[in-house]
C-alpha cells in the first residue's frame, strides 16, 4: 500500500470496496494547496492595488554644477621646450603657483639681451623724434621770422611807393609849370619880334628874349625828363613791391614744405616707435609666459606631457587640474519620449558607483543608499546620442557622499506620479509612457509652482 515494493497490487485490488483504504487516503495536502493558492491569489490582488511610484531610470556621471568648477586642462601660451617641472600628480596647488618652466625654441627670441636691445632701439627712435620736433620748432620760428620780415619789408616798400608817388606828383607839377613858362616866353618873343620890326626895341633885347626862350624850353624839357624818371621810379617801386611779396611767399612756401616733410618724418617715426613699443611689450609679456601658472586652486590629476627637453607647440594641453571645492551634480540623458515628464525642480534619486544601496524604484521610501537630487537644467537641443541631457544638482535635504568624485558613475531614478501596481503593469504591457496627466487640483498647484519659479 505504501508502494515500497516493485510488485504493485493497484491493478488487482478494488480500493473503493474497502472503506479503510478510502479513509486512509490523504486529502489534507489538496486542501492546504487550495488554501495556499487562494491566499496567493488574494495577496496578488491586494498587491495589485498597492500604490506604485512611476519613474524614469537613466545612467549618468558625476560632474560639477558650474562650468568653471569642472576639470580643465592647463595649456601653454607660447611654444617652448620643457625645462623644469615644479609639481607632480596629486599635488594641491594654489592660483598662481608655477606648474613648469619653458625655454625658447624660436631663433628670433634667442638673444638673452633682446629686451635691453629693443629698449635701446626705442630710445634711439625717441631721440630721432625729439630731433624732428626741434626741427619743426626751428622751421616754425623761421616761418614767423619770414612773416615778420615780410611785413617790415612791405611796410618799407609801401613808404617808397608813397614817396615815389609824391615825387611823380611834384615832378608833374614842375613839368607843367615849365611848359607854361615856355609858352609865356614864346608869346613874349613874338611880341618882341613885332616890336623890333616896329623899331621899338633893339636887336640886343630881341636876342636876349630869344635866349630866354631857349632856356625856358630847356628847363621844360628837363622837367619833362625828371617827371618821366619819377614815373619810372614809381613803376619800379610797384614792381619791387610785387617782387618782395613773391620772394617772401616763395621762401615761406619752401620752409613750409620742409616743415611738412619734417612733420611726415616725425609721424612716421612716431608710428615706428609705437610698433617698437608694442614689440617690446610683447617681448616682456612673452618672458612671463615661460612660466606656466595654475589658473585656480585645485589638485593636479593627470600630466598629459612628460619629460625634460620635450618641445611643445602653443596651446598644447599640459596637465589636468580639478578644483579643490566644487558643487556636486549629475549629468544624465533621457529619451525624447520621457522629456515631457521631467521639469525643472523635479526630484531624482541616485545610486553612485561603489556606494552600497538597496533600491525599490516603486517605493522610494523603502530604498536605502540612494541620494536625492533636484533637476537644475534641461537642454533645449538634442545630443549626438539621440537623447536630452539633464543636469541634476545635489539636494540640501541629504548631502551626497564626500567620496563621490567627478566622473563617477551614477544611476538616476526620476520620480513621477503614484499609481496602482495594476495600472503600472497594464501600462508596461501596452508600452504606454508614464502617466504625466495631472488632476485639476494637482495641475493648479503645478502651475502655481511654475509661476513662482519663473
Amino acid at each position: 500500500m505504501l508502494n515500497i515494493s516493485k510488485n504493485s497490487v493497484d491493478g488487482s485490488i478494488w480500493k473503493k470496496s474497502y472503506s479503510s483504504l478510502e479513509a486512509v487516503k490523504n486529502n489534507l495536502a489538496r486542501r492546504i494547496f487550495l488554501k495556499l493558492l487562494l491566499g496567493l491569489f488574494l495577496l496578488i490582488v491586494v498587491i495589485l492595488f498597492l500604490p506604485w511610484t512611476q519613474n524614469i531610470q537613466s545612467k549618468g556621471y558625476v560632474t560639477a554644477l558650474r562650468p568653471d568648477e569642472r576639470p580643465q586642462t592647463i595649456q601653454n601660451t607660447i611654444p617652448g621646450k620643457i625645462e623644469q617641472w615644479y609639481v607632480q600628480e596629486g599635488d594641491l596647488v594654489k592660483k598662481g603657483d608655477t606648474i613648469l618652466f619653458l625655454t625658447e625654441i624660436k631663433m628670433e627670441y634667442f638673444d638673452p639681451r633682446l629686451i635691453e636691445r629693443t629698449k635701446e632701439q626705442v630710445q634711439a627712435k625717441a631721440n630721432g623724434i625729439d630731433a624732428y620736433e626741434n626741427k619743426l620748432k626751428a622751421l616754425d620760428n623761421q616761418i614767423h621770422s619770414l612773416n615778420d620780415l615780410q611785413k617790415l619789408k612791405i611796410r618799407t616798400i609801401d613808404n617808397k611807393v608813397k614817396q615815389a608817388k609824391l615825387t611823380v606828383s611834384t615832378d608833374s607839377a614842375g613839368w607843367k609849370a615849365a611848359e607854361i613858362d615856355y609858352k609865356t616866353a614864346e608869346t613874349r618873343l613874338k611880341r618882341q619880334e613885332e616890336m623890333y620890326e616896329q623899331g621899338l626895341i633893339s636887336l640886343t633885347e630881341l636876342e636876349t628874349r630869344r635866349l630866354k626862350l631857349q632856356e625856358t624850353k630847356a628847363k621844360a624839357i628837363e622837367k619833362e625828363n625828371k617827371y618821366g624818371l619819377s614815373v619810372n621810379k614809381y613803376i619800379n617801386t610797384l614792381i619791387e613791391q610785387d617782387q618782395v611779396v613773391s620772394e617772401f611767399a616763395e621762401k615761406i612756401s619752401d620752409v613750409r614744405s620742409k616743415r611738412s616733410s619734417a612733420g611726415s618724418e616725425l609721424y612716421a617715426g612716431l608710428g615706428e616707435m609705437s610698433k617698437m613699443k608694442t614689440q617690446l611689450a610683447n617681448y616682456e609679456l612673452r618672458q612671463e609666459f615661460y612660466y606656466v601658472m595654475s589658473p585656480r586652486d585645485g589638485y593636479i590629476t593627470q600630466a598629459l606631457q612628460a619629460g625634460i627637453g620635450e618641445n611643445i607647440k602653443e596651446n598644447t594641453p599640459i596637465i589636468t587640474i580639478v578644483p579643490e571645492t566644487w558643487k556636486k551634480a549629475v549629468e544624465v540623458c533621457i529619451d525624447p519620449i520621457d522629456l515631457p515628464l521631467v521639469k525643472r525642480g523635479n526630484e531624482m534619486m541616485f545610486l553612485f558607483d561603489g556606494w552600497p544601496s538597496i533600491v525599490f524604484s516603486g517605493w522610494p521610501e523603502l530604498s536605502y543608499g540612494t541620494f536625492p537630487g533636484k533637476v537644475q537644467a534641461i537642454d533645449y537641443n538634442i545630443s549626438k546620442n539621440g537623447k536630452y541631457r539633464v543636469l541634476v544638482e545635489e539636494s540640501t535635504s541629504k548631502p551626497w557622499p564626500n567620496e563621490v568624485r567627478i566622473g563617477s558613475g551614477a544611476r538616476g531614478v526620476a520620480l513621477l506620479n503614484r499609481v496602482p501596481i495594476w495600472y503600472e503593469l497594464w501600462r508596461q504591457l501596452n508600452g504606454f509612457p508614464p502617466d504625466y496627466y495631472l488632476g485639476a487640483n494637482k495641475k493648479k498647484e503645478y502651475n502655481t509652482d511654475e509661476k513662482s519659479s519663473k
